[in-house]
């Protein structure tokens, strides 16, 4: 069953995926495009019942009010703005969206993740057919149900691999081995490639080289297990839509190119399949739930691409990773112990390239601080601080202080996003 669809076409706004979350919250599919798509593109895609022009301040590019083409307005379907007082088309009000949406534009309320995953199989096993996919298994919440919905939908012909490239979590490999390969007994690959990975990093401190990096650096991987395995022809990966919006549009800068969007290869040996790329997180686990994973597994806290590489800042240097690896998890063990880890959406360290003066065995110390972050969000888009109890912060500094090599202060980051984001780089 195909979903109805109202296409958002990208005029400026900094409200376009929260315009597209509200339309999903009625029932109805929504997708976010660039202003000048043509009226042919819009045609091709499925089940379009509608067309909203989303204005604001980013309208004007290099000089010129960015607009659509006319023959937008020739389609056969209703079209509308929001803040674009220029538009030859009807202006709607966020209270008038569901009047839009329904009386105007004739959808129905379809849009659910049964419909998702049951469009998403037909799909896939139409364009995949009896050939071989190859994906990245972090175990992270994308992944997992890219896994589990490639599983439903192409089975024994999906290659899962595991690459370990120094960058995660403590223990995070080797339960990826075991809930995965042993537990659920996937087509699993791992992969030792720490020196590798590390090795490509030395020296490199800026955060958008590093994630360029790592992000080629996985496609290489890819490729050479590939050569191993014979007749792999597909790629499948975790992408999801805030990667894509905050990689930068048409009339948005970058707030950070994700790995597996601006850090792709120009000579990519494989095809992209990327099931999940018009979803938002919460979207994504709730697919995960729909799928039948568990929810350890579905809830479980997100993880950036590259890893802890954009948690140790500026040029990582092993001993540093080491104290980020070390730190978090003290972090995530005292909030799982103080109940904590169900009702944080994400906290994690950050170990910055830089030393401060402190005591220990009074003596003077030059060493690094640690910095903990712990914010909530629904989408991913915003995100508020999370509110900490002071005995408990008390604990964690302690131990931090205490146990980690080379940490000598720690801190507590209290801003937003905006105007920061989650990750710091």
């Amino acid at each position: 069953m195909k979903q109805d669809m109202i296409v958002i076409l990208d005029l400026g706004s900094v409200g376009n995926s929260q315009l597209a979350r509200d339309i999903r919250a009625l029932g109805v599919y929504s997708e976010i495009h660039p202003h000048d798509i043509s009226a042919a593109e819009i045609k091709a895609l499925p089940n379009v019942k509608g067309i909203i022009l989303n204005g604001g301040p980013n309208r004007t590019v290099d000089g010129k009010l960015v607009c659509v083409s006319e023959e937008i307005f020739d389609l056969p379907v209703p079209v509308a703005s929001m803040n674009v007082p220029d538009a030859p088309c009807p202006e709607i009000s966020p209270e008038g969206l569901r009047e839009f949406v329904f009386s105007k534009c004739g959808c129905a309320a379809n849009w659910n993740m049964e419909n998702f995953i049951s469009d998403q199989v037909e799909a896939l096993r139409a364009r995949i057919g009896g050939r071989k996919v190859l994906l990245a298994l972090s175990g992270g919440v994308d992944s997992s149900v890219v896994a589990a919905l490639l599983v439903k939908a192409i089975g024994d012909a999906l290659v899962c691999v595991h690459v370990n490239h120094g960058l995660l979590r403590k223990g995070e490999s080797e339960q990826v081995v075991r809930v995965f390969k042993d537990e659920l007994n996937a087509n699993l690959v791992y992969v030792d490639a720490v020196d590798r990975f590390l090795d490509k990093l030395a020296g490199v401190s800026d955060p958008e080289k590093k994630r360029k990096i790592i992000g080629a650096e996985f496609i290489r991987v890819f490729e050479d297990e590939a050569r191993k395995l014979n007749d792999i022809e597909f790629l499948a990966q975790g992408t999801i839509y805030p990667d894509i919006v905050e990689s930068g549009t048409k009339t948005a800068k970058i707030v950070k190119s994700h790995h597996n969007v601006g850090g792709l290869p120009d000579d990519l040996k494989f095809e992209l399949v990327e099931p999940l790329k018009f979803l938002f997180k919460d979207e994504v686990r709730a697919c995960g739930k729909a799928l039948g994973l568990p929810d350890e597994m579905v809830f479980r806290q997100p993880f950036p691409g590259p890893g802890l590489g954009v948690r140790c800042l500026g040029a990582i240097t092993r001993d540093r990773l080491e104290a980020v690896r070390e730190s978090d998890a003290i972090l995530r063990e005292e909030f799982a112990a103080a109940g904590l880890a169900g009702s944080v959406w994400q906290y994690f360290t950050i170990v910055p390239d830089f030393k401060s003066v402190g005591v220990r065995d009074n003596a003077r110390s030059f060493e690094w601080p640690v910095i903990i972050r712990a914010v909530n969000t629904v989408d991913a888009m915003t995100a508020s601080v999370a509110r900490i109890e002071w005995p408990l912060m008390e604990k964690i500094t302690a131990r931090i202080i205490s146990e980690v090599k080379g940490v000598n202060r720690v801190c507590f980051d209290l801003t937003p996003k905006p105007t920061g984001t989650i990750e710091w780089e």
